[in-house]
Order: C-alpha cells, then sequence, then structure tokens
C-alpha cells in the first residue's frame, strides 16, 4: 500500500458513495487506474465492505450507555455462551473482550433512561454468565470514531 492507496481509502471513510471518477481527481490518477487499486484493496480485505452511517438521534436513539460486565467464571463455555447471546442481541451495539477488573464493555444506544431500564431488565440481565454489571451514561461524545487513519 502507497500513499495513493491511503488517499483513496481516506476519501473512502468520508464518503463510501464517491465515484472513481471523484476519486480519481482527489488522487490525481485515471479511472482505470483507481479501479484496479479498488479492486486490489478489496481482494486484499483492506476494505471489508461498504456501508451507510445512520444517525442515531435521527432514529430516535438519544441516549448511549456504556457497561462493563463481570463474568461468574472465565472458562472458554462461559466466555463462548455470553459472546453468542451478546452476537444474537440486537440492542448491543458494540462489545469488547478487555483486560483489567471487568472482562467486557458494551456499549448500549436507547430511547432514553426509561428504554435502558427495559434493556437492563429484559436483556443485559439476561446474558449468561454474568456476575456483575456497571452501567455508565455517556453525558457528552467529545470524539466519535469516524474511521481509521490510514498511513502509507
Amino acid at each position: 500500500m502507497d500513499s495513493i492507496d491511503a488517499k483513496i481509502l481516506t476519501a473512502l471513510q468520508k464518503d463510501g458513495r464517491a465515484s472513481a471518477a471523484d476519486l480519481s481527481e482527489i488522487v490525481n490518477l485515471s479511472l482505470s487506474a483507481v479501479h484496479r487499486r479498488i479492486k486490489l484493496l478489496e481482494e486484499a480485505g483492506i476494505i471489508r465492505r461498504y456501508s451507510a452511517v445512520l444517525d442515531p438521534k435521527a432514529l430516535g436513539y438519544s441516549h448511549d450507555f456504556f457497561v462493563e460486565i463481570a463474568l461468574q467464571s472465565q472458562s472458554a463455555k462461559t466466555m463462548e455462551a455470553f459472546e453468542e447471546a451478546v452476537r444474537a442481541s440486537p440492542v448491543i451495539v458494540e462489545c469488547h473482550l478487555l483486560t483489567g477488573a471487568f472482562d467486557y464493555l458494551i456499549r448500549i444506544a436507547t430511547r432514553g433512561p426509561e428504554d435502558y431500564e427495559r434493556v437492563h431488565r429484559h436483556a443485559l440481565s439476561a446474558l449468561p454468565g454474568v456476575m456483575r454489571m456497571q452501567s455508565s451514561l455517556v453525558l457528552k461524545t467529545v470524539r466519535a470514531w469516524e474511521g481509521y487513519q490510514v498511513v502509507a
């Protein structure tokens, strides 16, 4: 990957619907060269997929919560059951396995505190193997993730 690939990737992260013609102007390459590079980036797995970034507030999700979860055990069986349930849950936006005092960090988007209470009672407390949960309400997002910094 070189600096031109990095510019293409950065432009696609800003606007995934940018046409190859737009990209060719940005990186100062021919249309066919841009097509070829994009195809190679896709084949290499650097571009995994294309998607739309939705506005959570426009969809009615006004509150984000981070939930730290400690499991009863770190056995493979307990962790696999927990992770399978998380993948099947439509209310969990993100889940990360951690080091430290808690085993997992989950992000939940809700329509408000009452909605979070429902999610907590019916979804989070039903997750297998959970020993302890600690929830934190996001007051303000200072910087949201908008893609990886691409360096050649």
